[in-house]
């Protein structure tokens, strides 16, 4: 996976060097571009080729969660989920929308399995794969998983992956720039192990990411920022 990693990094780094001036400083708000990080980063590895389908889906999703939250706020009147209010039109056109895209990529994948030209190297094609061999070995479908049980474990990989990542990674960040003196030791490892090398597998296989959340997490170091 971790060409996949490289690339939506890359990309995002690419627009950051775009708004920054040679010279200076610049201001720049991560937030929102660590947040599609990990939506492009999801989409890749669950969907391979189908990075912007999976976009779509991830998009679809998260104005699904905002409206789930608006409701949630609201004063509860039972049965009025059922009532065609605007928002519940729009609540049940999402999830329909969901559900289609993702069903259309899976039998897309399952036609190119069939015709033994899919690449299984994604979490979809790993899924449905293990799926395969699962049924086959105990000759019964009952024992494998259903394509609708395959489409919410594609929809929970969104649920479970973007937000919790994006969160991670942002305050990673925070906490390296309160303390520059560990910031200036974690580049000068990386660059004393991968230098100007693309990062790969036995590259990225170092320790130096633990050391640092060990000096982050420290006491001393929470104490001096509360």
């Amino acid at each position: 996976m971790l060409p996949a990693f490289y690339l939506s990094c890359s990309e995002m780094l690419s627009k950051w060097e775009d708004v920054v001036q040679v010279e200076g400083s610049h201001e720049i708000d991560v937030w929102p571009h660590l947040q599609q990080l990990t939506s492009d980063v999801i989409s890749r590895t669950a969907f391979g080729s189908s990075y912007e389908e999976g976009r779509k889906i991830f998009e679809l999703q998260q104005e699904q969660v905002q409206h789930f939250l608006e409701v949630t706020r609201s004063v509860y009147i039972p049965g009025w989920r059922f009532l065609p209010t605007k928002r519940n039109r729009r609540m049940k056109e999402i999830k329909k929308d969901v559900r289609s895209s993702i069903r259309g990529i899976i039998d897309n994948r399952l036609k190119a399995m069939e015709a033994g030209n899919a690449d299984n190297e994604d979490l979809l094609g790993i899924l449905l794969e293990s799926n395969f061999k699962e049924i086959e070995l105990h000759g019964n479908k009952d024992f494998g998983m259903s394509i609708e049980e395959v489409i919410e474990e594609c929809k929970l990989f969104y649920f479970a992956g973007t937000e919790t990542t994006s969160v991670w990674i942002l305050w990673t960040l925070v906490l390296l720039s309160r303390c520059p003196d560990w910031q200036a030791r974690a580049r000068e490892e990386v660059l004393q192990v991968l230098g100007s090398r693309k990062p790969d597998f036995d590259g990225l296989n170092f320790k130096w990411a633990w050391k640092i959340l060990t000096l982050l997490t420290h006491d001393g170091f929470f104490g001096k920022i509360s």
